[in-house]
């Protein structure tokens, strides 16, 4: 936790504070939040992540994060490469990489969906996420808030559970053709983030049920979602679409680099974004290291919640811009401060 304990103090200050605002206050256990110790087989952090999925590998003049978390990963790899690649690809991986540049790395990846990502490249950003106006919203008091949420992995549910924590009604819905990996990889960790929500299971391919969705986004004082803007375009729901019928929404988009912006259809997951926020460690002689597993999904997790109360005391009609990349910077940069006080 000590990597990110500054942040952590910091959010979780943030929330208690405004969800006393709005609901109950919530009190953030800042050492169960981070940990995943127990639900998945976890190895010290170094060059790969703890998981083993995310290696840190050196470019022609830089450094990157390759993550290899889904099996279509592997088969995008020889178009990414322009090489073939073997049953074990990290030894194609690392002699590729050093003869380009990390910066056309990083954009073949993304045109081709690759959580690819340069380490640093995301420096600077503030921990907190950007609440960009979308609507007018609206003012007076809310009741019981109603909260949808169609993320999937740990940032976004995360955020779900908190808002459950400070009293929200909040309904878990997915895909009935793409459910939470999380459910069966990690079922005490699913149950951890989504335990206190309802569940609906809809398939995105029939309209009725995306009706349905927009309906209940239309009826919601919160929506938290996980996929880029495409995944909207794609099923027509989008914050265009949605806020005229619901000024005073909060829309909370979790994405890996930004839901607005030049980085909005890029893949990206907890540990390519936490190397992209700077949130490493370095040796003596130059090389990047991991510092725990996954951090930038817990940080934007908790992000995401202090974004939405903060919005909802606003009065709604706000887009919560939490990126994983940027809110993994913002914590880089408190750890720095705190270990140059």
């Amino acid at each position: 936790m000590s990597a990110v304990a500054a942040a952590v103090a910091k959010l979780s200050a943030d929330i208690a504070d405004l969800s006393a605002r709005v609901g109950r206050r919530v009190t953030v256990d800042g050492r169960q939040v981070l940990d995943r110790r127990g639900h998945l087989p976890l190895r010290p952090p170094g060059i790969w992540s703890p998981n083993r999925a995310c290696r840190l590998v050196q470019a022609a003049d830089g450094w990157i994060a390759v993550n290899l978390a889904r099996p279509d990963d592997h088969d995008l790899l020889p178009a990414w490469l322009e090489a073939d690649v073997g049953e074990d690809p990290w030894p194609a991986v690392i002699a590729a990489a050093r003869r380009r540049a990390w910066r056309e790395l990083i954009e073949v990846a993304r045109l081709l969906g690759l959580p690819v990502a340069g380490v640093g490249e995301a420096a600077g950003a503030p921990l907190e996420a950007p609440r960009v106006r979308a609507a007018a919203g609206r003012q007076g008091a809310r009741t019981r808030l109603t909260v949808v949420d169609l993320s999937a992995m740990w940032a976004g549910p995360l955020c779900g559970a908190i808002l459950a924590g400070a009293g929200a009604s909040v309904v878990k819905v997915e895909s009935t053709r793409r459910p939470d990996p999380v459910r069966h990889a990690t079922p005490g960790l699913y149950a951890r983030l989504n335990g206190a929500k309802a569940e609906r299971a809809l398939d995105f391919a029939d309209p009725s049920a995306i009706a349905a969705v927009r309906e209940q986004i239309l009826a919601a004082d919160v929506v938290i979602t996980g996929a880029r803007p495409r995944a909207f375009e794609q099923l027509g729901l989008t914050p265009a679409s949605i806020f005229p019928g619901n000024p005073g929404l909060v829309w909370v988009a979790v994405s890996g680099h930004g839901w607005l912006g030049e980085g909005a259809d890029r893949v990206a997951f907890g540990d390519d974004a936490a190397a992209a926020g700077g949130l490493v460690r370095w040796t003596p002689g130059g090389a990047p290291r991991f510092l725990g597993d996954a951090l930038a999904d817990p940080v934007t997790g908790l992000a995401a919640a202090a974004g939405a109360l903060a919005a909802l005391c606003d009065g709604g009609g706000l887009i919560v811009d939490a990126a994983l990349a940027r809110c993994a910077a913002g914590a880089a940069a408190m750890r720095a401060e705190r270990a140059a006080a």
